[in-house]
């Protein structure tokens, strides 16, 4: 159904007038009238009664009117959700648990009359977050690119999101629970168990290159319960820990006695770039990455990072630190 012929139906029933409704819309009485008319043969009824004293709404065009203005004000919230600074930025993270959404809820407490959705949409890789950036289905994603500059799209930008430190979780019954702080290689002999790490992905790479760099045993045996499941393992066990984001936020039973170590000298961190088209102008997408770049963590000392990261050059959008 034509919208203009539907707005102008409703603008004339307002006025009264097809000469009003031509000013109203500024548009000529020849083009209101046409509008009208097509509308009428589109539907196969008369709208209005003309008469020497304007347009007079029939019992039919009483009865269109109020689905008429219905119809123009759906039309209207449908343009307004992809309309830039109308809609709500949407945000995907892979886990809400993690670093990157407990820093958007910050961001959002910082901006409250930002309209911002927090969403989970893909666990299958970054590859398919980078296609759905590039689709709007999505106006950004936090995740690792374990990708150089030449093998990304052209119009996304890779961009410093933020760099979780990596922690021991361990029960208090680990060998290592009573550490204040520990070194990488100090875990060198001790089953890290991190169940749920799909081959192929970004953090499977990650913890890759991680192992590789300290000597580490890391464990992805067995099916993944969920979180709740493997930190009951952990408060039980005298061998298993495993390896968390210094900002996840992780809750469980007082009588568990988990201990979160951090890990020192180098401190491992896990790069959550921002993963962004280069075109998109949401003004709350400025927002948030100037507030990441404001609120980043602060990690004293030397990091260690996966190589990915000094192999992708200040080129083809990418801007990581």
């Amino acid at each position: 159904m034509d919208l203009e012929g539907v707005r102008t139906f409703v603008v004339t029933a307002d006025v009264g007038q097809f000469q009003e409704a031509a000013y109203e819309l500024s548009v000529s009485q020849q083009a209101v009238s046409k509008r009208v008319a097509a509308l009428e043969r589109r539907l196969g009824v008369q709208l209005f009664a003309r008469t020497a004293r304007g347009a007079r709404l029939t019992l039919d065009g009483q009865a269109f009117l109020p689905y008429a203005r219905e119809l123009l004000r759906a039309a209207d919230r449908a343009a307004a959700s992809v309309r830039p600074g109308e809609r709500a930025l949407r945000v995907d993270v892979l886990n809400r648990s993690i670093a990157p959404a407990v820093a958007l809820q910050g961001f959002y407490q910082e901006n409250p009359g930002i309209d911002l959705d927090v969403v989970t949409l893909f666990t299958s890789g970054v590859d398919t977050a980078i296609e759905a950036v590039r689709t709007g289905e999505i106006d950004a994603t936090f995740r690792a690119v374990p990708y150089p500059a030449d093998a990304l799209p052209a119009d996304v930008v890779v961009e410093p999101g933020l760099d979780a430190p990596v922690e021991l979780l361990a029960g208090p019954h680990h060998p290592l629970s009573r550490a204040e702080t520990l070194t990488p290689r100090r875990l060198r002999g001790h089953r890290l168990w991190i169940p749920g790490i799909v081959p192929g992905t970004e953090w499977a790479a990650y913890y890759d290159q991680l192992s590789e760099a300290f000597g580490l045993r890391i464990d992805a045996i067995g099916p993944h319960f969920g979180t709740a499941a493997l930190l009951d393992t952990l408060a039980d066990s005298d061998d298993l820990a495993t390896l968390v984001g210094a900002g996840d936020r992780y809750v469980w039973p007082a009588g568990h006695g988990l201990r979160r170590i951090p890990l020192r000298d180098p401190v491992p961190v896990y790069p959550h770039a921002l993963v962004r088209r280069r075109d998109n102008p949401h003004p709350a997408l400025a927002s948030l990455r100037a507030y990441l770049a404001a609120n980043r963590p602060k990690t004293g000392g030397e990091r260690w990072r996966p190589n990915w990261l000094d192999q992708r050059a200040d080129r083809h959008g990418v801007e990581e630190q």
